[in-house]
């Protein structure tokens, strides 16, 4: 931990230099992601010092004003974290991702000065946060949901079940979504702010995954789950334009996990293929084998840039919902692929656990499934260019 505070903190130091924050967050992922990676993937389990390390570090509320004791950065820097730590480990990645791109975004662009003051100091120093938006027959179609919300006068009982949700075993505060009148279809959807020891919250087992594995996916039970009046997210019956938008976001930021993956897996087939060596020469010196490796990181670079055009976009305040999809569609098509090359170019090697590459491989089919599938992405952007 001396490392961290000589070298990499405080965050708030390097509000505005997105140079420096992209050095620490890599420096952070070496020294401290790294060593850990293994153990946490074959235990489906994150570090619980790591994540304390998380909070330590600023990387839990880099977009938090420091009047509520966060970093005071701004959303490109969180997206530079993101791809960084996506490089050594996406379980890790998402960990922060889904609690600077989602929850604290909805609580900074939708919470009122009461609830901001309350809960973001929270979330930027000691506690994590989920976003409860899915449920087991309402994926892509999300508004379909059937989580109620019942008005009893000074509080509302929540009743439902919340499928798939990143970071539940570990968080504290959740924003769950709910209906507070069915019949209004969309407009009854509400978002409420909901705490871990709040009766009739539980979480259930984590699920055993294909990649990502450290990183926490649970069911979220609400069983006459008592929520005060207060800690409405918005306005209610307008839930659904606090997810929506909120998701523009976070897809922002699954695109940054996309290309950190690919780049990760990138550097590992780029360091081996010069190592090794076949028909007495390094691999790399083959030219089908270069040209393998020119494609990959033109690929890459195709994703960084739709990434970092979205995310500019969105800092100033331009529409960027269509550049939002394309950012992630095309980044986890990337990360796919490329990781599955890295893989092919290990050879054998590429399929065992003592290397990297088979991990970015798992890591990276969750890009085209979550926060909004590629087929979502695909008629989001065919919607908006025949608008």
């Amino acid at each position: 931990m001396e490392q961290i505070h000589q070298g990499i903190l405080p965050l708030t130091k390097f509000t505005g230099d997105e140079r420096m924050l992209k050095n620490a967050a890599a420096d952070f992922a070496e020294s401290f992601i790294k060593p850990r990676v293994e153990e946490m993937d074959e235990k489906a389990k994150l570090d619980p010092d790591l994540m304390e390390e998380f909070f330590e570090m600023g990387l839990m509320g880099i977009e938090i004003p420091e009047q509520y004791q966060g970093a005071g950065g701004n959303f490109f820097m969180s997206i530079l974290a993101i791809e960084e730590i996506s490089k050594v480990d996406a379980s890790a990645a998402v960990f922060m991702d889904v609690q600077n791109t989602l929850v604290n975004n909805a609580f900074l662009r939708w919470a009122d000065e009461q609830i901001k003051q309350k809960y973001l100091p929270q979330l930027a120093t000691q506690k994590v946060g989920a976003y409860c938006l899915s449920e087991s027959d309402s994926g892509s179609d999300a508004f379909a949901m059937k989580t109620s919300a019942t008005d009893e006068g000074d509080h509302y009982l929540l009743n439902g079940a919340k499928m798939w949700i990143t970071n539940a075993a570990e968080a504290e505060i959740f924003i769950v979504f709910a209906t507070l009148n069915p019949e209004a279809g969309y407009k009854g959807i509400t978002a409420f702010i909901v705490e871990r020891d709040f009766e009739g919250l539980s979480v259930s087992n984590k699920e055993n995954k294909l990649g990502i594995r450290a990183s926490s996916t649970c069911e979220v039970l609400l069983e006459d789950c008592k929520v005060p009046k207060e800690n409405i997210l918005g306005e209610p019956g307008k839930g659904y334009k606090v997810a929506m938008e909120t998701l523009n976001e976070g897809r922002i930021g699954i695109g940054a996990q996309m290309v950190g993956i690919a780049q990760g897996a990138l550097d590992a087939a780029l360091a081996y293929t010069q190592e090794r060596k076949q028909f007495g020469q390094a691999v790399s010196d083959f030219q089908g084998v270069r040209f393998q490796l020119a494609k990959m990181a033109t690929d890459i670079e195709t994703a960084r840039l739709l990434v970092y055009n979205a995310a500019r976009m969105k800092e100033n305040d331009q529409p960027f919902t269509k550049e939002a999809a394309m950012a992630k569609y095309h980044s986890s098509e990337v990360a796919e692929s490329v990781s599955s090359l890295a893989v092919d170019l290990f050879g054998g090697y590429g399929y065992v656990k003592e290397y990297p590459v088979e991990k970015f491989y798992r890591d990276s089919k969750i890009g085209k499934i979550y926060e909004g599938t590629s087929n979502m992405q695909l008629n989001t952007i065919a919607k908006l260019l025949l608008k």
